[in-house]
């Protein structure tokens, strides 16, 4: 089985967001899959998407405080700048963690480690609504 669906996430403040519920919860089909994948891409330049702690919230404040400590938005060096003095820093913030992950599925949900969950970095300060593909595989 074969199933692709566009997922829609609520615009959200600079920093990590905890989404796994939303995403698990926004998947029409996964319950029917008792072992597959899930692939899913974010549709943006400027957001990323990570595995990481679901638990403690200060993992998500502290990765967030270290990337701003190494790419701030007043690199004199960044040529692309039209967009805001926080776009640049974005793109280069998505690129190192990724914009997609693969997950697997098992018994209908996600087979995720017990501290396990999905995180949308939003880099911008304003970045708007979010878009990802999820294309789930499995029988």
């Amino acid at each position: 089985m074969w199933h692709q669906q566009e997922l829609r996430l609520a615009p959200r403040s600079h920093g990590f967001h905890l989404i796994t519920d939303e995403i698990a919860g926004g998947l029409e089909k996964l319950s029917e899959v008792k072992v597959g994948l899930l692939h899913l891409q974010l549709l943006h330049t400027s957001a990323s998407l990570t595995l990481n702690e679901n638990a403690d919230p200060d993992v998500r404040h502290d990765l967030d405080a270290f990337l701003r400590e190494r790419v701030p938005g007043d690199l004199p060096y960044f040529r692309h700048t039209l967009e805001g003095p926080d776009d640049m820093p974005a793109h280069v913030c998505a690129s190192l963690l990724g914009t997609q992950l693969t997950l697997a599925v098992r018994d209908g949900r996600l087979a995720l480690g017990t501290w396990q969950g999905i995180w949308l970095g939003e880099h911008r300060d304003h970045g708007g609504a979010r878009r990802l593909i999820a294309t789930l595989q499995g029988e």
